[in-house]
């Protein structure tokens, strides 16, 4: 019996617990600030306001705004019975935090300086917006100096500057991992002096975010080392901020890993205005974006055009009668900005050299990879680039069946032979999970009995799928390195491109897990754990552990940047970390890049890719948090409204994921009794994890199929766009462009249709009833089995007997109609009884799921026609209802067996010959 040991706390971060309290405060102080004098209800409000106020200068410490100086004024307005400018100003303060504006005129409300600006100095910041972010500096200084290091850095401000910054102090080790944690809008951190490690501010409002941080022991660590350790782990947490040292230690001490560690390490003697000016430069550095700015200097220039394109500079648009409403609907600046040109300021895509070879350099940095290519024809072709650039006719790929169909035309383009991998099933909602380690290994061990090993090439999953099941990404590429130490990984994350920048979600992606286990294996500590793990094995036993002199890091991630971060449409990369790219794979890259690649890109999507990067890099921390926030909300509300959980339930992690694959217990985020689960622990152990960001809405109770309820409620009544449907539930996912009013809408469009289906079930009769019973019975219960793959037709099989089929073949010999025929659905079982194997000739994919169920040269299961014949959707791909299925002849199927023998046995002949 698994036990649950996750934690649970009120609210699910932090920031969520701040909001709500200051507006809290808001209503306390208000409410003080009516009272009549020395009343009870006053004394009430009193001792709550109080409290309030105890509670947030626990939190605020970790942020430069509003700071210090603000609560300072809060509690001695309160101390001094200032009720009504305590009201005005919690109010004011709860107005700027919560609408964000503080940060385009932070100084607004930044009291930690002695005195205010005037009030002609505010009306000019507010004229001009600048982008704000805070500076966190380590050191144990007392008030009096902290309060000179922030008049001496204000005092270097100029009105040219394109950034301000606050500053926000802390004195121990655990303080600056907190803040790091809470704080968003830090972007850079100062760590002048070895501090104490032990917090003297956490309080317990605040313990059930900051597990992360507790877990930390570095206790016994000398403080002098404490530095340079907090250098590696922001690195580890937030890579995207820039770090910096100030030290007296002389250079010939420094540690290679301190000097390396920092982007910048200055002496105690150095002027403080370097220090500034080093800082402000880190952020313009992160906020340049080489392609886009060129697009916007060349869409400026007067330009004559005797090129392609009649639409460049807006020319056919403009100057005609009966389309110049396409260019109103547009802007202007969109059709400066579209050119053949790939010279003058710009670059061509398919061999860059300025700046989309800077863009792409600077998203090789955001996303921690060793290269990074744009794409700007979707990640199904970033799919086919990767699998051209990397297998070969007869190698062998393992794949799991329910992976984007892109990949399987890859694997036919490619002419690999295809190991198909089931993922575990989730039959009552009609979708599968994810593909068990177990499996995975089995199979290859399978090929490694059968003298296969060296044929086989790549394992791709996808990662995170459709409904939101992640892998444990680490353990997947250890287990399978320590079997096959040269394992190419493809990691389909087109629906993962933000999970780079949030704690929880990096350590399961392809190139962050890449880096770790390539540092890993190179270092001697795991050489030694591994020769002592090697000495402790049975004679043949498998290791866990992959041999440190054989191991190959070869990870290759695919990413539509468009579905989850900001992109124009069909705006993908492709992300590689690959010890053997530069030696083995780089020219046959760039040719599969090449063969897909437009020489037409549209550079639209390529600056929204670069602008996109720089968004992620100053942002994704907050944005991403946020996110996954909002889609705690969403299942809050569900689960917390009695007229919504009537009809709707939100899936759980326990739904998708058996007990199994989930090592420490976490059944669910949310319940509405106990809070929230931390889920930290799990996402670190876990064999599976779900993503919150995927709401899985449960309408089985409804009676009506998810089709019916995305088209006929969601979209005809309320314009809402829906991810997916299965036959009982509908797929949400919230995203960084999600706001608050997008999940209010959402919420009052579901209490709507709950109503809606009050008053239906209240106006039928009991003829009426009976029928909608029926449905909901089928919805719930008559669940169609999902059929696991079957095999290829032993004419189709690389080797007999041996897992791996040979698709292309099958593929294009469906391209003669004289060698396949239809076969009525309803025929099948009948033909299937008499003995004959019908042998799809084509892909059929039901939409939803959204995956094959028959590929070429499969056999056709009793199993998959019977999903067939209940699937309830309207577009099955391949299939033709009115032809039927379309399987290759009987006698195509022998002719084709004896040449394929045939052909066997002349390669056999050709290899003594060469012997």
């Amino acid at each position: 019996m698994i036990k649950d040991k996750t934690k649970r706390a009120p609210y699910y971060n932090i920031g969520q617990l701040r909001v709500d309290y200051w507006n809290k405060l808001k209503i306390e102080t208000a409410e003080l600030g009516r009272c009549q004098k020395g009343s009870e209800n006053e004394n009430n409000h009193k001792n709550k306001v109080e409290e309030l106020l105890s509670d947030l200068k626990g939190v605020e410490c970790y942020f430069a705004s509003p700071g210090k100086g603000r609560m300072r004024k809060l509690e001695n307005a309160f101390s001094n019975q200032e009720h009504d400018s305590l009201s005005h100003m919690v109010a004011e303060t709860t107005k700027q935090l919560v609408g964000d504006s503080y940060r385009s005129n932070p100084d607004f409300i930044d009291f930690d300086e002695q005195s205010m600006e005037s009030a002609e100095e505010h009306d000019q910041h507010v004229s001009v917006r600048k982008n704000h972010f805070e500076v966190l500096f380590v050191d144990d200084i007392s008030d009096q100096e902290e309060g000179k290091l922030r008049h001496s850095l204000r005092g270097l401000r100029t009105p040219n500057d394109k950034f301000t910054y606050g500053v926000v102090v802390q004195r121990s080790f655990q303080d600056v991992m907190i803040a790091l944690l809470f704080n968003h809008n830090i972007q850079a951190v100062v760590v002048r002096y070895a501090p104490p490690y032990l917090s003297k501010k956490i309080t317990p409002l605040i313990k059930p975010y900051i597990e992360k941080v507790t877990k930390l022991d570095f206790s016994s660590i000398p403080e002098t080392e404490l530095g340079p350790l907090m250098g590696e782990l922001i690195k580890k947490y937030r890579p995207e901020l820039d770090t910096y040292y100030v030290t007296d230690t002389a250079l010939g001490h420094l540690k290679d890993s301190t000097i390396k560690g920092f982007r910048r390490i200055f002496y105690q003697t150095e002027d403080i205005q370097e220090l500034h000016l080093t800082i402000m430069r880190g952020i313009a550095e992160r906020y340049n974006t080489p392609f886009f700015s060129a697009l916007v200097e060349y869409s400026q220039k007067p330009t004559g055009v005797f090129h392609a394109m009649p639409i460049s500079r807006g020319n056919s648009v403009f100057k005609s009668r009966w389309i110049n409403d396409f260019g109103d609907f547009y802007g202007r600046n969109m059709f400066l900005a579209e050119t053949s040109a790939t010279t003058g300021g710009l670059d061509s895509l398919l061999q860059p050299t300025g700046p989309i070879k800077k863009a792409q350099e600077m998203a090789r940095d955001a996303y921690g990879s060793q290269y990074t290519y744009f794409v700007t024809n979707g990640t199904s072709t970033a799919n086919k680039i990767v699998m051209q650039a990397l297998v070969k006719p007869q190698d062998v790929v393992l794949i799991d069946r329910d992976c984007h169909k892109s990949h399987h035309y890859g694997l036919v383009l490619a002419g690999a032979y295809p190991v198909y991998l089931d993922s575990y099933p989730i039959e009552e909602y009609s979708m599968y999970g994810a593909v068990p380690l177990e499996q995975i290994k089995t199979k290859l061990l399978q090929l490694k009995d059968a003298g296969r090993l060296d044929n086989v090439k790549m394992l791709l999953l996808t990662n995170c799928t459709f409904d939101g099941l992640v892998y444990n990404v680490e353990r997947v590429m250890e287990q399978v390195l320590a079997i096959k130490p040269d394992m190419v990984f493809l990691w389909d994350e087109a629906w993962f491109a933000f999970a780079g920048f949030a704690n929880n979600y990096k350590q399961r992606t392809g190139m962050f897990t890449a880096k770790k286990l390539c540092d890993r294996y190179s270092s001697e500590k795991y050489r030694a754990k591994y020769k002592e793990h090697i000495k402790g094995l049975k004679e043949g036993e498998q290791s866990l552990l992959p041999d440190p002199d054989k191991v190959k890091i070869r990870v290759y991630a695919t990413q539509s940047t468009h579905k989850t971060l900001s992109s124009f449409r069909q705006g993908s990369m492709i992300h590689i970390w690959d010890e053997d790219f530069r030696r083995k794979t780089e020219n046959t890259f760039l040719e599969a890049y090449m063969t897909h690649t437009s020489t037409s890109p549209n550079y639209q999507m390529l600056a929204s890719l670069d602008i996109g990067r720089r968004q992620v890099q100053l942002e994704g921390f907050e944005l991403v948090e946020k996110s996954i926030e909002l889609a705690m909300v969403l299942r809050a509300k569900v689960n917390d409204n009695p007229q919504l959980s009537k009809y709707f339930d939100v899936l759980t992690v326990k739904d998708f994921i058996p007990d199994q694959y989930r090592q420490t217990g976490l059944k669910e985020y949310y319940t509405k009794n106990a809070g929230w689960n931390r889920m930290e622990e799990a996402w670190e152990k876990d064999e599976f994890v779900l993503d919150p960001t995927k709401i899985t809405l449960y309408i089985g109770k409804t009676g009506v199929d998810g089709d019916t309820f995305k088209n006929k409620y969601l979209m005809d009544k309320f314009n809402i766009q829906i991810n997916k449907t299965s036959r009982n539930t509908v797929l949400f996912m919230t995203n960084i462009g999600t706001t608050r009013g997008s999940i209010t809408y959402l919420t009052n469009a579901l209490l709507k249709i709950a109503d809606e289906l009050d008053d239906e079930v209240k106006s039928l009769s009991d003829k009426e009833l009976e029928i909608r019973d029926k449905r909901i019975y089928s919805l719930t219960q008559e669940v169609p089995p999902l059929p696991d793959f079957s095999y290829f037709h032993h004419s189709f099989q690389a080797v007999p007997g041996v897992p791996g089929g040979n698709l292309r073949e099958a593929y294009f010999l469906a391209y003669d109609e004289e060698n396949y025929e239809y076969v009525p659905l309803n025929d099948v079982l009948s033909i299937m009884e008499k003995g004959r194997k019908l042998v799809a000739s084509t892909f059929v994919i039901p939409y939803p799921p959204g995956f094959p169920v028959l590929v070429p040269g499969q056999v056709v299961s009793e199993e998959i026609i019977n999903f067939l014949t209940v699937l309830d959707v309207s577009e099955i791909h391949g299939y033709r209802s009115d032809l039927g299925l379309r399987v290759f002849k009987e006698k195509v199927l022998d002719r084709h067996m004896i040449t394929t023998s045939i052909g066997g046995m002349a390669i056999g002949k050709k290899k003594k010959q060469l012997i």
